[in-house]
């Protein structure tokens, strides 16, 4: 459809508090909207057609239109009275519906006629080549930083396994606790994410810029008092995760190093949040390469050259993080500065990053627990299962990297769309980043049923292992499509900052999950039977964010 819509909830996107919106709105969403499309009006028959606009960046196609979905057009008439207007699926004909609009205090059956360019086709085919590659743009460089963030374990792995059996079991209770922070806190990335795209979809550049600013200082201020905690805590923190002896005396070294550069994380959660809410996904990219080749070298330098142990591994680490933190407040600094003439705390800002934080965390937690809880069965079935169940959940965590690539594009463009007014657009998108998350579910599906031969054997040279591994891995198959759908669709409502509906969904899907995997123990049924389960638990969760997706709560217009 090639009309130009100008939605009553995006009229002032505009005239936002912070001027333009940045590069990466503007390429999605096309520069501020000007004036309300025509409109010729018959008052007698109460008709409103909307005139095509042949030279409008932004093109509606009509496949991704829906019956109930709202927004508002201006009804042409001298009083300029907004009227609801709503489209069902254009099959090759102009649509009428029936609304109303209230002039004058009444309400009058209004009948709108939507003129529809002759060239629906060519229109929706461009829209939806335009999505492709804004995804595309958006995920490859998202997937490289993804791949990136693990290099520093892989590396610390790597070069402290070297160093002995202590050193490496205390990397690992040390390791836990600092990627369970990491989970904490991850909110600081996808809620900013979500808030950041919504303000500047909507022209409120001041505002994003705004909340840039508050989420680095709450991450300043979360990342010391979470480190002064642990520090505190850390010899009952690590023992109640079986750390003992010469393991715990390598772990707390190592534990207490890494403190110093927590809040950096935390800064760089908040930072790279803020360069994905403005649809910039190539300077995370940077920092992330950058940050992991200067950890291998420095730590290369350190542990090998010069002799120095666990705590040189962390030192490492820890001033990589501060490198990449120097450079995400730098970037957000600078966004801020023609709107923010001083740095200090705004309440209402931090009180909404508090309660996105709870959303979140309340949806980590429930995910983290179901696959604790799969560990710990396939633990009690036995040992080769749970070698077996490991190695397949490590293949799952890797594959879920590139999916996650795909979500991570949806969030910062579903909050431009839905920003800027334009639900049809955002419903498209989420249409094309799911059927993008289902091809390339398929393909790591295939991908691993092609694999079963090969893989098991790089992870165990046990025949039970690598038998049982090589099973699983038909499960992980049969699981990865759905994986890729759901994997999309929560980035779409995270996107839509529908945080809260993504907590109760996922603790359905765990509450449903958890007494089937207590049924696989009691009944003996074992590993296979848990991977069942687990496919279960991954369905529910696609059942969960399917309906949402499919229904319109989540559309919610304008840069709240």
């Amino acid at each position: 459809m090639s009309a130009r819509w100008r939605s009553g909830s995006a009229a002032g996107s505009a005239a936002g508090s912070g001027g333009a919106p940045a590069t990466g709105a503007e390429r999605l969403i096309g520069p501020a909207r000007r004036a309300a499309p025509a409109a010729d009006a018959e008052p007698a028959s109460g008709r409103v057609r909307v005139a095509p606009s042949s030279s409008s960046r932004w093109r509606a196609p009509h496949k991704t239109t829906d019956s109930a979905l709202r927004g508002r057009i201006q009804c042409g008439s001298p009083a300029a009275c907004p009227a609801a207007w709503s489209f069902g699926p254009l099959l090759g004909r102009p649509r009428q519906t029936l609304a109303r609009r209230r002039c004058g205090g009444g309400d009058e059956p209004l009948a709108l006629g939507v003129e529809v360019a002759t060239a629906r086709e060519p229109a929706a085919a461009e829209a939806r080549r335009r999505w492709d590659r804004e995804i595309f743009r958006l995920a490859i460089p998202a997937l490289g930083s993804l791949v990136a963030e693990p290099a520093y374990v892989l590396v610390d792995t790597a070069i402290v396994g070297h160093l002995g059996t202590p050193q490496l079991g205390g990397l690992a209770l040390a390791g836990q606790l600092l990627l369970t922070v990491f989970a904490v806190f991850i909110f600081l990335a996808y809620g900013t994410t979500a808030a950041v795209a919504r303000l500047l979809g909507a022209g409120r550049a001041g505002d994003a810029a705004r909340w840039g600013v508050q989420a680095l200082l709450m991450a300043l201020v979360a990342g010391i008092a979470a480190g002064a905690v642990l520090y505190g805590l850390s010899d009952r923190l690590l023992r109640l995760l079986g750390g003992e002896g010469e393991v715990l005396a390598q772990a707390r070294i190592y534990l207490h190093i890494s403190l110093a550069g927590l809040p950096a994380l935390l800064i760089m959660l908040a930072g790279v949040g803020y360069l994905r809410g403005t649809l910039d996904m190539a300077r995370p990219l940077k920092v992330a390469a950058l940050t992991a080749v200067g950890n291998l070298v420095l730590e290369v330098i350190l542990v090998y050259g010069l002799g120095f142990g666990i705590g040189a591994s962390a030192a490492s680490t820890v001033a990589a993080q501060w490198v990449g933190a120097a450079l995400y407040v730098r970037w957000v600094l600078q966004s801020a500065r023609p709107h923010i003439a001083r740095l200090r705390p705004d309440v209402a800002v931090l009180g909404r990053l508090v309660r996105t934080g709870g959303s979140l965390l309340v949806r980590t937690s429930a995910l983290h627990a179901a696959f604790l809880a799969a560990a710990a069965v396939a633990a009690r079935i036995g040992v080769a299962d749970l070698a077996a169940h490991q190695i397949n959940a490590q293949l799952f965590g890797f594959s879920a990297l590139a999916l996650d690539a795909l979500a991570i594009a949806a969030q910062g463009m579903i909050g431009t769309m839905l920003g800027a007014g334009d639900a049809a657009g955002a419903r498209g998108v989420g249409r094309r980043v799911t059927w993008w998350g289902l091809v390339f579910g398929l393909l790591a599906g295939a991908a691993a049923v092609g694999l079963r031969p090969l893989l098991p054997d790089l992870f165990s040279n046990d025949a039970a292992v690598v038998s049982l591994a090589g099973f699983l891995m038909l499960h992980l198959a049969l699981m990865l499509p759905i994986n890729g759908v759901t994997f999309a669709l929560d980035g779409v409502l995270i996107g839509a900052s529908d945080l809260r509906y993504l907590a109760g969904a996922m603790l359905a899907a765990s509450g449903l999950f958890v007494p089937l995997a207590v049924g696989v123990r009691l009944t003996d049924a074992g590993i296979g039977w848990l991977w069942g389960a687990l496919t279960v638990f991954m369905a529910a969760r696609l059942v969960g964010v399917g309906l949402r997706f499919a229904g319109h709560r989540w559309v919610r217009l304008g840069g709240q």
